[in-house]
């Protein structure tokens, strides 16, 4: 779908051929794009960053309403696989939902943790989806893929956007300049086993209910917000 540019060309994935110097692949017996394992790495490298200078400096974090009383049991790789496997969408939406996550942090000067990178990443996910794809799923859909409730997805959504200042809006700068980082991420950690980086393809989501997947509970809810 995209966002009408304010300054530059807005980012569209039916537009993009080669960002970043990473090819689209669509051959689906090399398994999931290799986005995900670099997106998790990524992630939980700045969480154990974070929580060791938290503990270090003795700095008070800052609550929100992304914060659950305790981490979930569920790693941050096995959310994004959950995720991709259910959302039905193209990797171009991980990509967008590392832009989102780091402007709520900048913006809120806040710390990304274990505490608050499940609903964080669920909720950027959700609306990367809404404004790469052409179609994509009800906020319902989406809370039961992130093992949470509609109401609870539906707070964490507005709240989000009012520290954003509602600018969704992604130049394919900013794409490319996020794709270059993940790229240099992807080539230090060497994932050299994994499917390469499928940026661009049309989303494939449903409005209709009767067209979505059928998706199991997680064990548990995530742990309520503090």
């Amino acid at each position: 779908m995209g966002a009408q540019a304010h300054n530059g060309r807005s980012f569209d994935p039916k537009d993009c051929s080669n960002v970043g110097g990473l090819k689209e692949y669509d051959n689906e017996e090399f398994g999931p794009p290799r986005i995900l394992s670099i997106l998790a790495s990524t992630l939980e490298k700045t969480i154990l960053k974070n929580e060791k200078l938290l503990k270090e400096s003795n700095e008070k974090e800052v609550i929100t309403i992304f914060h659950g009383s305790r981490a979930p049991a569920l790693s941050i790789r096995q959310y994004i696989d959950r995720i991709f496997k259910y959302a039905n969408c193209s990797a171009s939406c991980f990509v967008v939902t590392y832009i989102y996550m780091e402007r709520f942090l900048h913006r809120t000067n806040g710390y990304l943790t274990s505490l608050n990178v499940h609903r964080l990443l669920i909720t950027s996910f959700m609306l990367a989806a809404k404004f790469v794809e052409d179609e994509c799923y009800n906020n319902a859909y989406y809370a039961k893929v992130g093992g949470i409730s509609t109401s609870e997805i539906n707070r964490l959504e507005m709240k989000l956007l009012v520290a954003v200042d509602f600018r969704l809006h992604v130049s394919i700068e900013t794409f490319d300049r996020y794709c270059f980082q993940l790229e240099e991420e992807a080539s230090r950690e060497k994932y050299r086993n994994e499917r390469p980086f499928r940026l661009c393809g049309l989303g494939k989501g449903f409005t209709n209910k009767d067209d979505c997947k059928i998706v199991p509970k997680l064990p548990g809810y995530l742990c309520r917000a503090i």
